[in-house]
Parts: structure tokens; sequence; C-alpha cells
């Protein structure tokens, strides 16, 4: 039989499938002791201690259930708005500048609303789309970023931002092949951008297609030597599968660093490609790349050290 509980008007019913109810009712002064209870269809009758005490096991019993799943995966309450909606008075550049400063708080839904406030006085906007697009990206919503940075680039078919913020989205999606279009669209209407190459780079790199790659990073880092640093905290890196593919991808930006005089980022990105396993690093000692690097003695302390590779 299964128990039930009902809780009433002057204690706590007990009761089982297939019978009535069984009041048990608080018992006071001397009749603490007496039996409280009622005979139903089945004859249950029980004390009021033994009550309390089945009452007792099962709140216990549910307090354990509660308690007993320590690998159990709970979802995140969803996002919610913090502050005002705007004010209908307000500017759209002032609406703009409020929502660029919520989303570099992380405020993503408050930004977007902004943003949204701000499009309605400055219709099709391609720059506020684009921006919009990227809230968006940030917030992992796809399909609604990829919508945004389309409507950007029919308003504004020059606009290099967009097609590259597109590419990204289609990097997301592992459409690698689609986002290297995109990426090249940019470069073509702006080729002063850093950020451009080294998507491109990923993109290339992703699709182990590794000269037009290497060439990619290698036009990054001559327009901005610190654009590996700036996407590892905020932008986007290689997509790579497997660690073989990252520990290559470690020792081809470490070789690109030596290229260019940069000894502390090429030995920073050759321990990671040591930590990564990569297997072909003897050709560290006769790469030409690595000329200069070799005379330093922090590489012979680096080669020195057998760094273990890092279990995947």
């Amino acid at each position: 039989m299964t128990a039930k509980l009902r809780q009433t008007d002057t204690g706590v019913q007990i009761g089982f499938r297939g019978s009535q109810f069984h009041q048990i009712s608080s018992p006071t002064g001397q009749n603490c002791g007496r039996m409280a209870c009622r005979t139903g269809r089945l004859g249950v009758c029980m004390s009021y201690r033994k009550a309390c005490l089945i009452l007792l096991l099962i709140s216990s019993t549910a307090t354990l259930a509660q308690v007993s799943h320590p690998e159990q995966v709970q979802i995140a309450p969803p996002l919610v708005r913090a502050i005002d909606p705007p004010a209908p008075e307000a500017t759209a550049a002032a609406l703009e500048l409020q929502a660029d400063q919520l989303r570099g708080e992380k405020l993503y839904l408050d930004a977007l609303d902004y943003y949204r406030a701000a499009l309605a006085k400055k219709v099709n906007d391609p720059h506020l789309l684009n921006k919009i697009g990227i809230t968006e990206l940030l917030m992992q919503h796809y399909k609604e970023a990829k919508k945004s940075f389309e409507r950007s680039i029919r308003f504004d078919r020059t606009f290099a931002d967009a097609y590259n913020n597109l590419g990204v989205v289609y990097y997301e999606a592992k459409k690698y092949g689609t986002a290297v279009k995109q990426y090249q669209k940019a470069i073509d209407k702006d080729n002063t951008s850093a950020s451009f190459f080294s998507n491109l780079g990923a993109a290339y790199f992703s699709k182990r297609e590794f000269e037009p790659a290497v060439a990619a990073y290698q036009h990054a880092l001559e327009l901005d030597p610190e654009v590996f640093a700036r996407s590892s905290r905020s932008g986007v890196q290689a997509q790579l599968p497997s660690p073989e593919d990252r520990a290559r991808y470690n020792y081809t930006v470490a070789k690109l660093y030596a290229k260019m005089g940069l000894s502390e980022q090429s030995l920073e990105y050759l321990r990671r490609a040591m930590e990564a396993g990569y297997k072909d690093l003897k050709n560290v000692y006769k790469d030409t790349d690595f000329a200069e690097l070799r005379k330093s003695p922090r590489f012979t302390e680096l080669m020195a050290s057998k760094t273990p590779g890092i279990p995947d």
C-alpha cells in the first residue's frame, strides 16, 4: 500500500491507497499515551507515537532524496533585465552609448533593449544592427545574430565588420568554408584589420589547410603583434578537434613569432606546443626561423626542461 499525507485543521492524516484516511490527532494531558485512531475498512490502527515515527522516517527519506545526487545537472537561471528600460525621450546616440556600456558589463538583455530603442530612432542603421548581432552572438543566439549581420550588410554593402562577424557565426557552426568566404569579403573591404586575417587563419587551420592558414596568421601578426593575445581573451580562436592539431597550431604560432624576432611570445607558444605533445619538436633545432631564438639561454632552459605533455 502507498502512504498518503494530508494536512488538516487538527493534525496530520495518514492514509493508504484503497482505505480511508485515519485521523491522528495530537493528544493532550493524560491521553498522551493512549490509542488515538479510527479503524477503517482495512482495520488500520496505530498509536500516536508510531504515527510520529512514521512521519519522521518519511521526512528523513525525503531529505536524503534531495541531497543524494552530487552529480546532477542544474539549469542556471535565465538572463534577467537589471536596469530601467530606455527613456522614450533619450536620443539615439545616448541610447547607443548606454547599450555599449551595458554590453561591456555583460548585461546583454539590457544592452539589446537600448540598441533596439536606438534603432527605432535610426531605422535600418547598419552599425546598430551590427552591434545587435554582436550582442546576440555573445549570448550564443546564433540564428538571431546571423539575421542581424545580414540586415547590416543589406543596408551597407561596404561594411567590413559585418562580413567578418557573419563569418564568425558560420565559424561557430563549423561551416569553415563559408566562414572563409565571409572573412575574405571583409578583407576585400578593409585589409588593415589584423582580426580579419587572424579569423581567416583560424578558419583555414580548422579546415587543416595549413599553408594558407600560416600566410593569414603571418599577415595578422605583421599588422598587430598582439592579435593572438587579444583573441585568446575575447575573440575567436581556431577550433582544433585533436591534441595533434592544437600542438601544431601552437608550434606554428611560435615559429611566426620567432621569425618576427618576438622571443617572449615565441617561447610561450613553444612551451604550449611541448605541453600538447608536438611530435616534430626536433625541427626547432634545424628550422631557420628559430635560428635567433636558439641563441637564447631561455630557449636552452625550456628545451632542457622536457615539459611533459598534458593529457587531453
